[in-house]
């Protein structure tokens, strides 16, 4: 997957198109990320050791990956490849030409 855990994205459709936030979480056999603040849902909880009281927690939901885009330099970008030296593949911002990976 081109996009990965600690990656800043943006959401292209749904409800909450046009909000940013950092991938918590990759899950390459659904396609999906979980991304911090995006996507909330009510979970209903049992009581338990934990949570004595039990309730309604809100929760972020998986996204699929292609209603994301990566965050690079301020603004939205698709993401390539380039070679280094070494042989190693990094990620670029098609936009910008800037590297993405470190």
């Amino acid at each position: 997957m081109r996009i990965r855990k600690g990656d800043s994205v943006e959401v292209i459709s749904g409800d909450d198109a046009g909000k940013q936030g950092k991938v918590l979480s990759v899950n390459p056999k659904t396609g999906q990320v979980i991304v911090e603040g995006i996507n909330f849902m009510k979970r209903h909880s049992k009581p338990s050791q934990q949570s004595p009281q039990g309730g309604i927690v809100e929760r972020e939901a998986p996204i699929h990956v292609s209603n994301v885009m990566i965050v690079a330099s301020g603004s939205r970008t698709r993401i390539g490849h380039r070679r280094l030296d070494t042989g190693r593949k990094i990620r670029v911002a098609v936009k910008t030409g800037q590297d993405i990976d470190s």
